[in-house]
């Protein structure tokens, strides 16, 4: 049969039915015909009718159910209230059902919601609300909806579409889900003060310019003039390394005058360590990570480290984003061969399934799983894709053309998929092992060793047995006999066994990672309302149908799936993937993305200002070899990036929120990026990369139920290697807009609110940090002049001007004179440095890049 005359069935309104279906997958419609029928398809398309309700039936019907529907529904479900748009006075209005999705599913009580809210079977769905109903009504509704959910308004149903249908052509419309087109950069002058090393012509400006400039002449904008040297080298190495320039990088670049000083910056920045650091962080955002489990049973994350360190080393490689993506999510299945090394590097990535917080004391296992495959598939969703698949979970998406079905039908891939160990309480996540050869061998070594002293011990008890008289009964306890053994044999025995316990103490403990695993290999049922407790339809695993534009992945009977789906996403083909990123990187470098709403994509998501260069980077992205610090070098290089922050009242008035990019957006420094700073210009920042700080075990429990938390943070290594501990973060990254590391955050929000600048003037650790900063410039430097220089330059990334000068020297000498007369035994000095110092790094322009 050719494939376009198949005609696939299925089951509705307790009819078998046959439809053909088109090669393209337009979206289902549910045929509800006369209740009590089934349906076939002739080979002309007619539909042949049989079966109608009999007559003992409908008796059933109104002598049962019709007059229960009335006394306990009704009130609150017919023609004059339709709490959640739902009616059970009409048997159409149970088909089509209300926003939980259809309530009767005609001869399968067990998808019918119906069925599942009287049994008050979900905690969420009980009906009625105010008392159960009795035992014999709950029993007749069953039987009604076995026989077929006979109704006199059988004949009178008509076609009803399945709520939340999904027009898939329609959806193939929207801009995101539509392949990117490399568009050709629009001709502008060249007037530019910066071009990119691999322009499209030896003359031509950056292409990003060249879309920007187009649009700001569009609206009758004029771009502001490139940044002072000074400025544009904090902006760069803030965003590229986190952290401020030092006064010998600062001289270098003001002493290099040639064409490509910039570009050599953008260069040097890219290959130091602390770039994957900086960025890595971004992407640790994406995906939730946190040192510790959060929600019910706040226990440690005790190797989430290892997955940090993988990020931050994947991004100092420039490792191309496919592969990073690959590896996240299918890590575990790829083909490493004798490369111990890479497999393991491989497994260290899929933590990023695993971080999600979970609810480890659920008592509903199977509810626990899905709860976990969800919050899989919204991290998936939304990091990768910008789509919130997690909103199909319990009926079809409200608004983008994702469908319920669509849901599921990921969804059996991520169930196909070892997460978890166990489900019992407390539930433990999934680990993989991640030794070396030698560590393999070494635990090797030590069984052997156990083995050997274990046959010495039953040797040496066989031994002393035999040579018992009379030799014991059969039915002795061994504890028994060896009591019958001479003292000297005991305390032999005694000896080995206690030398076998210290063996077994020592074992060696092979290193793990969170990660996952391939699980029981299985497609996932329908969930009606999103429960477990009411199931739909088998969906086969799948990717959602409005993005498989060309053809989806073939999926193997025998294996999850994952690594399709992943190499499906990283073809280089997908209208989102590419976008995302692109996106992202664009957000990270001017403080809003193309599409502002940087982890939504979808219909609800706002439109890019810049389509043209969304896609054009999107496709340059993959054609350059989905290389992350190529796009970064791409965008630094750009007259946009590179513009001053200055006010311009005309641009201002015509262009209020910078949405055409005419000037560089004034941003205040992330939480990170503050802390960080202010030990590098105290010189007290441990540059050490790598590494675990935790004190903790692995899962032991680091925020107990009264409310103490052991952690510290008193560290001066970097602040991505601070602990991140769920529903206690540390106090000065909650201030500063730190991400929920519960959920995924692509885009922080950025408060300015007092408790900051309160914190910057008056906490004890920005007062240590003052402090250690005011000795450097006392022991390094001179005079006052040079030192007040010195302090501008490490802060600020600029001398002093004459007036700071003077209002600084005025400063320190009252401040030391007023030190002097409060007899103080503290070096008034050093007192006076401090608090210029902090009075310096608490102001706006060291918080804030401009």
């Amino acid at each position: 049969m050719h494939p376009s005359s198949a005609k696939p069935s299925f089951s509705a309104g307790g009819m078998t039915i046959l439809k053909p279906i088109s090669l393209l997958g337009l979206a289902l419609v549910i045929c509800v015909l006369p209740v009590g029928q089934t349906v076939v398809w002739s080979e002309d398309g007619e539909m042949q009718k049989t079966n109608q309700p009999s007559p003992d039936q409908l008796d059933f019907f109104e002598s049962k159910i019709r007059p229960l529907l009335i006394d306990r529904c009704y009130e609150c479900h017919a023609e004059d209230e339709q709490e959640s748009e739902l009616r059970v006075d009409t048997l159409a209005g149970m088909l089509t059902g209300g926003l939980a999705g259809p309530s009767l599913v005609p001869g399968e009580p067990t998808r019918s919601l119906l069925v599942t809210a009287v049994r008050y079977q979900d905690n969420d769905l009980k009906m009625p609300p105010d008392e159960k109903l009795s035992d014999i009504q709950i029993a007749d509704l069953i039987r009604w909806v076995e026989m077929g959910a006979p109704h006199p308004d059988s004949d009178n149903v008509g076609p009803i579409a399945e709520r939340g249908d999904v027009d898939i052509e329609q959806g193939r419309k929207h801009w995101a889900f539509q392949p990117p087109v490399k568009a050709t950069p629009p001709t502008i002058p060249h007037t530019s003060v910066a071009a990119s090393e691999d322009p499209l012509r030896h003359d031509a400006p950056n292409p990003i310019d060249a879309f920007i400039v187009a649009k700001l002449h569009d609206k009758g904008l004029r771009p502001n003039p490139p940044a002072d040297k000074r400025t544009l080298l904090r902006r760069a190495t803030y965003d590229l390394i986190g952290l401020p320039p030092t006064p010998e990088e600062i001289d270098a670049f003001l002493a290099d005058e040639s064409a490509n000083a910039f570009a050599h910056v953008v260069d040097r920045l890219l290959a130091s360590p602390h770039y994957g650091e900086r960025w890595g962080r971004h992407w640790l955002d994406i995906a939730r990570y946190a040192d510790s489990n959060g929600l019910d049973e706040n226990v440690v994350h005790g190797n989430a480290w290892r997955y940090r360190d993988y990020v931050v080393r994947s991004l100092n490689n420039d490792k191309p984003y496919d592969d990073f993506l690959v590896e996240q999510l299918a890590g575990d299945l790829l083909d490493s061969g004798d490369d111990f090394k890479l497999r393991n590097e491989r497994l260290l990535a899929t933590g990023f399934l695993v971080l999600g917080p979970k609810v480890l004391a659920e008592q509903d296992q199977t509810k626990m799983e899905m709860d976990i495959i969800d919050e899989q598939l919204d991290t998936v969703g939304r990091s990768i894709m910008g789509l919130t698949l997690g909103c199909a979970r319990c009926h079809t998406h409200k608004f983008d053309p994702i469908s319920h079905h669509d849901y599921y039908g990921l969804a059996g891939i991520f169930k196909s998929t070892q997460t978890m160990d166990s489900y019992k309480t407390v539930a433990k996540w999934h680990e993989n092992t991640i030794e070396t050869p030698e560590q393999a061998a070494e635990l090797e070594r030590h069984q052997q060793q156990i083995a050997s002293q274990e046959k010495l011990i039953a040797e040496r008890v066989a031994e002393a047995t035999a040579k018992l008289d009379p030799p014991p009964a059969a039915e002795t306890k061994p504890e028994e006999i060896e009591k019958q053994f001479p003292a000297e044999t005991q305390a032999l025995i005694k000896q080995l066994r206690d030398e076998l316990k210290k063996l077994k103490d020592a074992v060696p403990e092979l290193p793990t990672a969170m990660g996952v695993t391939e699980g029981k290999i299985a497609d996932t049922s329908v969930h009606l309302r999103g429960s477990h407790l009411t199931l739909g339809d088998v969906v086969p695993r799948r990717v959602p149908e409005v993005l498989a534009i060309d053809a989806p992945p073939a999926i193997p009977t025998d294996h999850s799936g994952r690594l399709e789906f992943a190499r499906w996403l990283t073809s280089g083909t997908h209208p989102l993937t590419a976008r995302v990123m692109v996106n992202r990187l664009w957000r990270g470098h001017f403080g809003k993305g193309l599409v502002s709403t940087v982890d939504n994509f979808g219909l609800k998501g706002s439109p890019p200002t810049h389509p043209e260069l969304l896609d054009w980077l999107a496709v340059r992205f993959v054609e350059r070899g989905w290389s992350i610090k190529e796009m970064h070098r791409l965008i630094m290089l750009s007259e946009t990036y590179q513009r001053s922050s200055d006010f311009v009242p005309e641009n201002a008035e015509a262009d209020p929120g910078n949405q055409w990019y005419w000037r560089y957006n004034l941003r205040r420094l992330e939480a990170e990026a503050i802390r960080d700073g202010l030990l590098a210009v105290s010189g007290t920042l441990d540059r050490t990369t790598g590494g675990n700080i935790m004190q903790y075990k692995n899962r032991e429990y680091v925020f107990n139920h009264t409310s103490e938390d052991k952690s510290k943070y008193d560290s001066s290594r970097r602040s991505i290697y601070v602990p991140v501990i769920r529903n206690h973060l540390y106090d000065m990254f909650q201030l500063f807009d730190y991400n929920d590391a519960s959920v995924l955050t692509g885009d922080r929000n950025t408060s300015t609110i007092a408790p900051q600048a309160l914190f910057l003037m008056n906490s004890e650790l920005v007062a240590e940090l003052a402090l250690a900063l005011a000795d450097r410039l006392l022991e390094n430097e001179p005079d006052t002049e040079q030192r007040i220089d010195r302090l501008y330059l490490e802060t600020y990334g600029r001398t002093a001007s004459a007036a700071e000068s003077s209002d600084a020297t005025n400063f320190l000498t009252q401040f030391r004179a007023f030190q002097q007369e409060s007899d103080s035994d503290t070096d008034p000095e050093r007192l006076a440095w401090q608090a210029l110092c902090q009075a310096i790094v608490s102001s706006s322009e060291f918080v804030y890049l401009r």
